[in-house]
């Protein structure tokens, strides 16, 4: 990379040239992006002769990546177990881990809940504290900043909807991306209950027979609790339906639990923990996201269905990073090269199809009149390397189409 500026301060006009641009049909060599007043207003082959602010060299231009579902700020915020930090230093610590990893917009999964996915005790900050630094660094709270919330209802938690209640009635503009989850062992990601026992034991230091106690535990308390989440999942349905929210259903593994998240207003079917899950998600037109530490991998960590297996079935709309923020462009390249999809079609898996999941038309694909968060990387290694990451500071207004661009 060479140019006249520093990257890392892209102003609202600017060129980037002798790039590869992974266009949403194609890779076009040699091509020239041309950026005005913060949005995309034209790319294209670069015309011989013609300069430009920022020579990328060769290298792959591809679409800041969008993650709707991240828990890297879960893990900035306890880096160890009893070491929390402040909440406004984990967030800037886990941006600063999503940019590196090229994604420009990321939906930080917030727990409206008392437990984490393995039962155990959250403790502080709460998700008050938490969704009020995002709100705070975003702006307007919504994504036109790269910075937005998945609200996290596990719908067994009494406090943590009522705290989601809260701060729906507190946004009556706003469309809140919520998902809701039931961890509660014998069922979705922990179908089998034997890989929560080994999670506790592996992740959480746990011995067997605590493990075993914990789960055996936990799984009573669930169906003391059966009112509550028939509750929970009705008044989700309400606001779905009426557009208050825009609702994930997490871990879907059945064709019933595809069929009933459809019947509440339900949009996007979040990591399928089946293949028959995802089909049905399709049929029903449901987006379907899945993981992509599961693709990079190969395989689930809990023993579930395999994203790329889903991947080579054409069954899967967008791949979120979940637990490993560098593992989206990863996996994505991981697909292309065994086949399975070609490298627009597995760019659009971390671009365009994450916008669809959460209703963002702005951004996720090098086209005319979108935002130009753009990423340069090198593609040719065995694992994608970052360059540059080039972030639009267009206004909301500007984003969605109020303020038109200029011409190049």
């Amino acid at each position: 990379m060479s140019g006249t500026w520093p990257a890392a301060g892209a102003p609202a006009d600017y060129v980037l040239g002798h790039v590869r641009a992974v266009l949403p049909d194609r890779v076009l060599d040699d091509a020239r992006i041309v950026v005005r007043d913060g949005l995309i207003a034209e790319a294209g082959p670069h015309p011989s002769g013609a300069g430009c602010d920022l020579d990328g060299r060769g290298a792959m231009c591809l679409p800041g990546l969008v993650d709707v579902h991240s828990d890297a700020l879960a893990r900035e915020l306890h880096p160890r177990p009893g070491a929390a930090v402040p909440v406004g230093f984990a967030l800037r610590s886990a941006e600063a881990r999503l940019r590196a990893a090229g994604i420009t917009t990321a939906y930080h999964g917030v727990a409206f809940q008392s437990q984490s996915p393995v039962g155990l005790p959250i403790g502080s900050p709460g998700a008050g504290e938490v969704t009020a630094t995002i709100d705070e660094l975003a702006g307007s709270g919504d994504a036109a900043g790269g910075t937005a919330i998945l609200h996290r209802v596990d719908v067994r938690c009494a406090d943590g909807i009522a705290a989601l209640e809260e701060r729906i009635a507190a946004h009556p503009g706003r469309v809140l991306v919520v998902s809701h989850e039931d961890h509660t062992p014998g069922q979705g990601q922990y179908a089998d209950p034997a890989s929560m026992r080994r999670w506790l034991v592996t992740g959480e230091g746990m011995g067997e027979p605590d493990a075993a106690a914990h789960v055996e535990a936990w799984r009573t308390a669930r169906d003391e609790k059966l009112d509550l989440r028939d509750r929970a999942l009705e008044r989700l349905g309400v606001l779905a339906r009426a557009g208050r929210i825009r609702l994930f259903g997490h871990d879907p593994a059945s064709t019933a639990d595809i069929d009933e998240l459809a019947a509440r207003g339900g949009a996007v079917a979040e990591f399928p923990t089946t293949i028959e899950a995802a089909r049905r998600a399709r049929r029903r037109g449901l987006v379907v996201v899945a993981g992509a530490p599961n693709a990079l991998r190969g395989r689930s960590h809990a023993g579930n269905v395999s994203a790329s297996e889903l991947v080579a079935a054409g069954l899967v709309d967008a791949l979120a990073s979940d637990y490993l923020p560098g593992a989206q462009l990863a996996a994505a390249l991981r697909l292309a090269r065994l086949g399975l999809c070609t490298l627009p079609e597995a760019i659009g898996l971390i671009g365009s199809g994450p916008c669809r999941a959460v209703g963002l038309e702005d951004r996720g694909a090098i086209t005319a009149g979108r935002r130009a968060d753009l990423v340069v990387a090198d593609l040719d290694g065995e694992w994608p390397l970052v360059h540059e990451v080039l972030r639009s500071t267009l206004s909301d207004e500007a984003a969605t189409g109020r303020t038109p661009p200029r011409g190049p």
